[in-house]
């Protein structure tokens, strides 16, 4: 397994930034990979999001295992988080969200009310590692009958608000956290899944590393999408010299053109053509 590191410069001012937010509002939507729901979770929103009423969003569902997809929904229930399954991109599962939201918060709306405090929108921000679609999640929850509210008084200036519907306004900066991984398997996770940049990560150590886990736990998918037997290939990298022959990838002279190869097969694995996949177990 090659061991995956990112450590970006910036992350502390984007979580200092992310503090400063986090005193405005009520309540955190947090988006994680449905295909990695752990890995692509930053323990520090737990210690941030402190008495903040929590939603988790699995976002890119449609990618991932959709038995998995429930088992990792009662997970998160069961940690005392709200969760829902979306897709971003198309907009499933999102009609869910606003009764989610409302259940998160009940206790402040009830507390709100006992204190004549009606119809007090709910203030939420977005929260999650880089690559996890907050911005498409931001926009196409908004949609296009959203209004930004701008300044508020005894709102930190700049900040701008959404107005959701009469009972969400969201945060319109999401809040970026950087992934933290000790643990060489949640790096790999987040390598797989395009949340490192890929110009620090070898795709041929990437594919084979990749090619191990799917022989493993979704033995058949490589045979059915390259159309070739990988019955008695025992090593991660000859079966990408088979892909490559299957798709016709060779350098001059007819050498196998490993580096390409092991693109096509990142990239069918993160846009879904290989399957429905899902990198972690729910063993909690």
């Amino acid at each position: 397994m090659a061991n995956y590191q990112w450590y970006p410069g910036h992350m502390t001012k984007a979580k200092r930034m992310m503090q400063e937010d986090i005193k405005l509002i009520d309540l955190i939507i947090e988006l994680v990979d449905a295909r990695a729901p752990l890995s692509s979770r930053n323990p520090d929103i737990d210690e941030l999001g402190k008495n903040k009423s929590r939603l988790i969003l699995l976002n890119k569902s449609d990618l991932a295992d959709a038995y998995r997809n429930k088992q990792w929904l009662e997970y998160f229930k069961s940690q005392g988080f709200q969760a829902v399954e979306i897709n971003s991109k198309t907009g499933a599962g999102i009609k869910a969200i606003n009764s989610a939201v409302q259940e998160a918060c009940r206790e402040k709306i009830e507390r709100d009310r006992k204190r004549g405090i009606i119809n007090r929108p709910v203030r939420a921000m977005v929260a999650g590692i880089p690559n996890v679609g907050k911005s498409t999640f931001i926009n196409t929850y908004a949609g296009k009958a959203c209004t930004k509210t701008g300044n508020k008084p005894g709102v930190t200036k700049g900040k701008q608000w959404i107005r959701l519907n009469k009972n969400v306004e969201l945060l319109d900066t999401p809040g970026i956290l950087w992934p933290k991984f000790e643990d060489a398997q949640v790096g790999m996770n987040l390598a797989f899944i395009g949340s490192i940049n890929d110009d620090i990560i070898n795709a041929d150590e990437l594919a084979c590393d990749l090619i191990k886990f799917l022989q493993s736990e979704y033995k058949g998918l490589i045979d059915e999408r390259y159309d070739i037997s990988t019955e008695n290939i025992a090593e991660a990298y000859d079966i990408i010299k088979s892909v490559c022959i299957s798709r016709r990838c060779f350098l001059k002279g007819e050498a196998p053109d490993i580096m390409k190869a092991s693109a096509i097969i990142i990239d069918d694995f993160r846009s879904g053509r290989l399957g429905r996949i899902t990198l972690e177990k729910c063993d909690k």
